[in-house]
C-alpha cells in the first residue's frame, strides 16, 4: 500500500498546502511521505511555511526535512493540519492513537482551520469498527488507570491496557500517560461516546474525531486515490 499512501500524501500537499501558511504536522506512516513533499515543494517553489508538530516524531520530521518548526504557543491558529488515521466511517469520524500521539494530535487538530486526513483505502468503512478492531484509544493519568477501566466496564464497553512490545509494562505516551484500548461490541453515538468518556476523571482526551474532519484523501494499492469531503 506504499503506492497508495505516497499518493494521497502527495495529493493532499499539493492541493491544501499554500505559501504563508501555518500548518499542523501529524504522525504516522503516512505522514512522511507529506511531509518529504512538502519539503521539495518548500524547495522548489521557495514556499515559506511554518509546521507544528504532534508528536516527537512529527517533530523529527520536521527538523530532518528542514522545515520550520514552531509550537502552539508562537502558532496558536493553524492553516491546515495533515494527519493519518486508523478508521475512517462514511461520516469522516475517525478513530486515531494507534500510535499513541492521539492528544496532541487533537489539540493540533483543533487549532486548524481546515483538517485533512491521509491514510490508505484500507482505513475506509462505513462504520467504525469494521476495518480497526483494536477499539477506540483513550489516553489516561498512570495514577487513575485503574478506576477509569472499572467505569469504562460499567459502561458496556471492553478497555485494555496498552502494553509496550519492546519494554516492560504499558505504552508510555509523549505526555507521559497510559493508552486504554477500549473495545466495543456494536456500532456507538460516537459524539456520545467520546464525551462520556471524556467526563470520566483520569482520562485525558480519546482518539474518536467527531465533526473535526474537513478532506478525507484514500490512497489506492494501485497508486490511485479517491476524496471524501464533509457533508
Amino acid at each position: 500500500m506504499e503506492a497508495g499512501k505516497k499518493a494521497a500524501a502527495v495529493y493532499a500537499v499539493n492541493k491544501f498546502v499554500k505559501n504563508g501558511h501555518v500548518l499542523g504536522i501529524g504522525s504516522g506512516s503516512t505522514v512522511v511521505y507529506a511531509v518529504e513533499r512538502l519539503a521539495k515543494r518548500v524547495m522548489k517553489e521557495k514556499l515559506e511555511v511554518v509546521c507544528v508538530p504532534t508528536s516527537f516524531q512529527a517533530q523529527q520530521l520536521i527538523t530532518e526535512n528542514k522545515l520550520v518548526l514552531s509550537d502552539l504557543e508562537r502558532n496558536p491558529e493553524l492553516d491546515v493540519a495533515i494527519d493519518g488515521a486508523d478508521e475512517v466511517d462514511a461520516n469522516l469520524t475517525l478513530i486515531k492513537g494507534g500510535g499513541g500521539c492521539l492528544t496532541q494530535e487533537k489539540i493540533v487538530a483543533s487549532c486548524a482551520k481546515t483538517l485533512v486526513i491521509i491514510a490508505d483505502d484500507r482505513k475506509d468503512s462505513k462504520q467504525l469498527g469494521e476495518k480497526w478492531s483494536k477499539g477506540v484509544p483513550v489516553e489516561v493519568v498512570p495514577f487513575a488507570y485503574r478506576p477509569v477501566m472499572l467505569k469504562m466496564e460499567k459502561m458496556g464497553l471492553s478497555p485494555v491496557l496498552r502494553m509496550a512490545k519492546a519494554k516492560a509494562g504499558p505504552v508510555v505516551t509523549d505526555n507521559g500517560n497510559f493508552i486504554i484500548d477500549v473495545g466495543f461490541s456494536k456500532p456507538q453515538d460516537w459524539n456520545k461516546l467520546n464525551t462520556d468518556l471524556n467526563l470520566i476523571p483520569g482520562v485525558l482526551e480519546t482518539g474518536l474525531f467527531v465533526n473535526m474532519t474537513n478532506h478525507v484523501v484514500f490512497g489506492k494499492e494501485d497508486g490511485s486515490i479517491a476524496t471524501r469531503d464533509a457533508r
